[in-house]
């Protein structure tokens, strides 16, 4: 390569405030094979853009190296400003200098050294780069949502409502999720069931939109616009089809006394139930691990009570495998076990936690809605709530982040409990007040000023059950004083976390997971909806800690992204994948091991000069399905895997111009 061009970007002063610009400039110009050399504020910009676009077709150059911010910010747009021009798009280079110089160093000459040294190995792999070409693969016209909650439910109706088909799986015997088991919703104090089973129904009769309930996925393979999803439709024992919800069948089962767990284990159940009474779809399922005619072969009065013949005890799992062109992941959140949390005294009956406080306060509740304790069915005279129980907690029993929830619920169930019960004492201990939404922080004012709700900025030492009363040991912050309070009622605002399974399904999605298990964005300000995986998506609290106005903001906003995708006929592929040198290929089969997205297969293809085959086994590469990261590469012990874009000669050519430059130094 003959004529390569350089641009160094300010990046305001990201860049310029540390690195020497003009000195860079100059070493650069030296380097045999830079025809030109020149730099600007903001590369980025319209104005930035367009110098690159002028100096690529004035000086007719082969390549360009930008050394600006980090290439996953704006690698694609100097490619296309690239491909404008007339160059092939794959003959762009980025060194980065901000994130890897001027933010690191405080040093302005150290940061201007290494700016000159990244933009040098820059322009020696630039030297040995080849035009690229991406294939072009269909789409195929069909979503798939993953979890029937809030998140799930809107993202769905957003996608249908654009007219693709959507698959929507939910692990539970109905779609609703957790909202389902809330009694009010804040700030605004509207029912929860009441805008919520709207969007149940129209999910449920949208003609675009197949629900799968008491289903899980078994398998996900494929890529972005061609996923292959393998999904388990659990046996219900009852015919979907001819239940008609009459109730006779679980209203006759003789096993009354399983944990109901839409109640939180607060009230009973039956072994053939609907989740709650607005479920969707309203037909029940059979919990076989509890039901007498799957443990002993008798029973079975709910197949004699049902008169239009739905129960069928031979029914058995059975499987769908469905082809997508785009996912939703909206899997949602459950409450931390408080197994690790003795000092609250939670093994007590008066002591429960704030999701358990929404079922007794619930019209449809295990007490019908009155505020009773448990232990003795009074009502409560006074009542304290605990904050940041396992949240914000860096001990390795709790979560290390804030649930972002906790603060605002808990001044939505003081106020509630003010309004109702005027006369009850209400307490709440905290560490700090967090309300970011719209009339949040005036809703939790409103339970402070309007309706005397004592806040005490502190934490609590134990909880102690005193026969009669609980009594409570913590201490004021802002008095600087120990606490020694009774009360009748504790409630507990404890953290979430993401729900069981999300690990081995970013598994099969090949999508990162953060430390604390929620999916990761592929950027968290300008990708905040998108997993690094291509063609995944992301809504609700499986990417992290939302409430319900968020979490429906970002359903939309995934559906957005999905409907964009689905739109398209062709996608094309990254060209930047994993290629076999079959002459140097032994079959050993480790690149196929380290694989994350199953994109190496075996076969025999080596053949000698005379038309046999030499060997029966050796890599192939599926370009579709290779992502590029490199894992093959470092692990094949012959050297026959190589990346495109990344090869080994390029990366030495890297590594030999810094080990040149510092050696002149």
């Amino acid at each position: 390569m003959e004529k390569i061009g350089v641009f160094i970007c300010h990046c305001g002063s990201n860049i310029k405030a540390t690195v020497d610009a003009d000195a860079v400039i100059k070493e650069i110009r030296g380097i045999t094979g830079v025809a030109f050399a020149a730099q600007y504020p903001y590369m980025c910009a319209k104005a930035g853009q367009s110098l690159i676009e002028a100096a690529i077709r004035d000086n007719s150059l082969d390549g360009i190296v930008v050394a600006a911010c980090s290439p996953r910010m704006h690698e694609a747009t100097f490619r296309k400003v690239a491909e404008s021009a007339g160059l092939n798009p794959y003959m762009v280079e980025i060194a980065n200098i901000r994130e890897h110089c001027s933010w690191i160093h405080r040093d302005g000459g150290e940061a201007t050294v290494k700016a000159v040294e990244l933009t040098r190995a820059a322009i020696a792999k630039v030297r040995l780069n080849a035009p690229l070409f991406p294939e072009e693969n269909s789409v195929v016209k069909r979503a798939l949502v993953i979890g029937g909650g809030i998140a799930g439910i809107q993202a769905a109706l957003d996608i249908a409502e654009a007219g693709f088909e959507v698959d929507l799986v939910e692990t539970t015997p109905s779609i609703g999720g957790k909202m389902a088991q809330l009694d009010k919703t804040f700030p605004t104090l509207d029912c929860s069931a009441c805008i919520l089973t709207p969007k149940m129904v129209d999910c449920a009769s949208h003609d675009k939109i197949n629900i799968l309930t008491y289903s899980q996925i078994e398998k996900i393979e494929g890529f972005v616009g061609n996923f292959t999803a393998t999904i388990r439709k659990k046996a219900r024992s009852v015919c979907m089809e001819k239940c008609t919800g009459c109730g006779d069948c679980w209203n006759k089962c003789p096993v009354k006394k399983i944990p109901d767990e839409f109640n939180t284990g607060l009230s009973n159940r039956t072994a053939i139930y609907i989740p709650f009474a607005q479920a969707l779809p309203l037909v029940p399922a059979i919990d076989r691990e509890h039901c007498i005619k799957f443990k002993t072969g008798k029973c079975g009065l709910c197949q004699t009570v049902c008169q239009p013949g739905a129960i069928d005890f031979e029914l058995q799992d059975e499987f769908a495998t469905e082809k997508y062109g785009a996912i939703v992941v909206a899997t949602g959140f459950e409450v931390i076990e408080l197994g690790k949390f003795g000092e609250f005294g939670y093994d007590n009956p008066d002591v429960i936690t704030s999701m358990e406080f929404e079922r007794i306060t619930h019209g449809a509740g295990p007490t019908g809605g009155e505020l009773v304790r448990l232990s003795d069915g009074r009502k409560p005279k006074s009542i304290t709530f605990i904050q940041c129980v396992g949240s914000r907690d860096i001990t390795e029993r709790g979560k290390p982040y804030c649930s972002k929830i906790c603060c605002m619920y808990t001044a939505k169930h003081s106020i509630l409990i003010k309004d109702k019960y005027p006369d009850i004492d209400v307490n709440i201990f905290y560490i700090d007040m967090r309300t970011p939404g719209k009339a949040y922080d005036e809703f939790y004012r409103r339970s402070e000023e309007d309706f005397g709700v004592r806040y005490i900025k502190g934490q609590v030492g134990r909880v102690m059950d005193m026969g009669d009363h609980l009594a409570i040991s913590g201490v004021d912050l802002l008095d600087n004083v120990k606490l020694e309070l009774k009360t009748d009622m504790v409630i507990l605002a404890t953290a979430i976390q993401p729900a069981t399974g999300i690990k081995p399904l970013a598994s099969m999605l090949s999508a990162s997971i953060d430390t604390n298990n929620f999916m990761t964005e592929a950027h968290a300000k300008l990708r905040p909806v998108e997993s690094p995986t291509a063609g995944v998506f992301l809504a609700g609290a499986a990417q992290g800690p939302k409430d319900i106005p968020e979490t429906v903001g970002q359903a939309g906003a995934a559906a957005a992204k999905v409907i964009g995708l689905l739109a398209k006929d062709i996608l094309l592929s990254n060209p930047c994948t994993a290629t076999v040198d079959i002459n140097s290929c032994n079959g050993c089969s480790l690149c196929g091991l380290v694989c994350p997205y199953g994109a190496i297969s075996y076969g025999p293809t080596k053949v000698d000069e005379f038309g046999y085959k030499t060997l029966e086994r050796i890599s192939h590469v599926n370009q579709a399905l290779c992502l590029g990261c490199g894992a093959c590469v470092v692990a094949c012990p012959s050297g026959a895997m190589n990346l495109l874009g990344y090869t080994n000669l390029q990366l030495q050519a890297e590594v030999d111009a810094l080990c040149l430059m510092n050696s002149d130094r």
